[in-house]
């Protein structure tokens, strides 16, 4: 189910934490791989914005179960055109809010 490795995660765990991983490849020229993980069963938002607090796409908006998921950002499917520089993505779950950043190259 995920596209790489050497990142700490198992993919057949249950995690005892939310946590958000930073993104794969970073940076990144058309898209990159976003993963997390969910404590407990909650509604879960990852979202993505420009550098000004803009909200850019909506990746995931939807109760998760326990477990790690990855979910893949594609610059090339958002509505605008993006351009290169850097964006923030952020994680909502439960009581748990983390926010990283990333970098879009061309």
């Amino acid at each position: 189910m995920f596209g790489y490795l050497n990142n700490g995660f198992d993919n057949d765990f249950e995690p005892n934490e939310f946590y958000l991983s930073p993104n794969y490849p970073n940076p990144f020229k058309e898209k990159t791989k976003i993963k997390y993980c969910v404590a407990y069963t909650t509604r879960v938002r990852l979202t993505v914005f420009d550098s000004q607090g803009n909200e850019i796409q909506i990746l995931v908006d939807e109760e998760k179960d326990p477990g790690t998921y990855e979910v893949v950002f594609q610059s090339t499917l958002v509505k605008n055109q993006l351009t290169v520089g850097i964006y923030n993505y952020c994680l909502e779950a439960g009581d748990y809010r983390s926010e990283m950043k990333m970098e879009l190259q061309k």
